[in-house]
């Protein structure tokens, strides 16, 4: 189930990444000598009219486009390349800077257009979730059996306004405010009787399992609504656009939170998780349905985005980061440190590939975890 659901969550993702890539390439003229869906040796593949060898490789954990004047599947130029010096020959790199600019950016753009499209579907379909009673829900009506809210001096009926001077308009957003961050001081604001009173608290780290036995580690201070429902309002095709769009920024802005706790050691680096943590959740939701599968397909093209738009050497990001400093300088980096800098950004992804990797096999039930 793992695999079948890493094939049929992966390999699509992957596919429409690199066409993104390929389709504006050939939009603009660029040819493409070998689109790849795997890494390294091809298990079977055929070549185009085009001169495209169209192939699948062994180990599924990507793919790529290889342009002419590409030294690799990573895109590095070839500096060693015969050049033909102006823009018409089908060279990646003789186009000119906006160009491969939006050819590299094409991939991730693709996945982000993807995880929008799948919240739009979804919210077209079922509707909104909204909470009917908005007022009433960031009021308190009950307190868990360890609440730290209780013990910082929060009583029932007190409205919740702000967490840490950010406002709140609803339960949800109280909810959002303090599930990302277990183990923090924060002040909580509330009206009591008219009066807005600041609470200081330290928010409980709590593990919770989900029904597969995967744990996650969550802020909570342990109170409960005193009203609101959830209701589904109809949203309209186009009306349900922007609200995917918000979604997907919603939760990048999640992914960064996380990923800044991890560097300043506020969250372990065991709760990164890689392609064996992805096949594994990926057939956990497959037994859930299909709903529920596409949903995480929309969160890991999301993911897709995100991580392929950091400015790491090798991926799209570090691509854009040179050609950023191309228009800056009025002249692309040097080939000595563009080559320097890739292999670098080569070998940070594969350490990155390594602890994750680690992470996910230690965490299997294999290992007792």
């Amino acid at each position: 189930m793992y695999f079948v659901g890493f094939l049929l969550l992966l390999g699509p993702l992957v596919t429409v990444h690199e066409l993104g890539h390929y389709l504006v390439g050939r939009w603009f003229g660029v040819k493409a000598e070998a689109f790849s869906i795997g890494f390294g040796r091809e298990i079977a593949g055929w070549t185009d009219k085009a001169g495209t060898r169209w192939k699948l490789s062994w180990l599924p954990l990507g793919g790529y486009v290889q342009f002419k004047g590409d030294m690799n599947p990573a895109s590095i130029p070839n500096a060693n390349a015969p050049l033909e010096g102006h823009a018409n020959d089908g060279s990646f790199q003789n186009a000119s800077l906006w160009k491969r600019a939006l050819i590299v950016a094409a991939g991730p753009v693709t996945n982000l257009v993807v995880a929008i499209a799948i919240f739009a579907a979804f919210f077209a379909i079922y509707g909104n979730p909204t909470i009917v009673g908005a007022e009433d829900s960031r009021t308190v009506g009950e307190f868990s059996e360890e609440s730290v809210a209780r013990d910082a001096g929060m009583e029932i009926g007190d409205t919740i306004i702000e967490v840490d001077g950010e406002a709140v308009a609803d339960f949800d957003e109280i909810r959002t405010q303090i599930l990302l961050y277990p183990g923090k001081d924060m002040v909580v604001t509330v009206v009591r009787d008219g009066v807005e009173v600041d609470l200081p608290l330290t928010t409980a780290r709590v593990e919770e399992a989900d029904a597969f036995g995967n744990v996650s580690v969550l802020g909570r201070i342990g109170v409960g609504p005193a009203g609101g429902q959830y209701e589904f309002q109809e949203v309209g095709l186009l009306a349900s656009i922007p609200l995917a769009a918000e979604r997907c920024w919603e939760i990048t802005g999640m992914m960064i939170t996380g990923i800044q706790q991890i560097v300043t050691g506020e969250r372990s680096i065991k709760e990164l998780g890689g392609p064996v943590k992805i096949a594994k959740y990926s057939g956990e939701q497959m037994s859930l349905g299909f709903l529920a599968f596409v949903n995480f397909a929309a969160l890991i093209s999301l993911n897709l985005a995100f991580i392929n738009f950091l400015p790491i050497p090798a991926l799209d990001g570090g691509h854009l980061a040179f050609y950023a400093a191309e228009a800056i300088r009025r002249k692309p980096v040097g080939p000595e440190a563009t080559e320097w800098a890739y292999r670098a950004g080569i070998a940070v992804v594969l350490l990155f590939m390594v602890v994750v990797t680690v992470n996910d096999v230690t965490s299997l039930p294999l290992f007792g975890s």
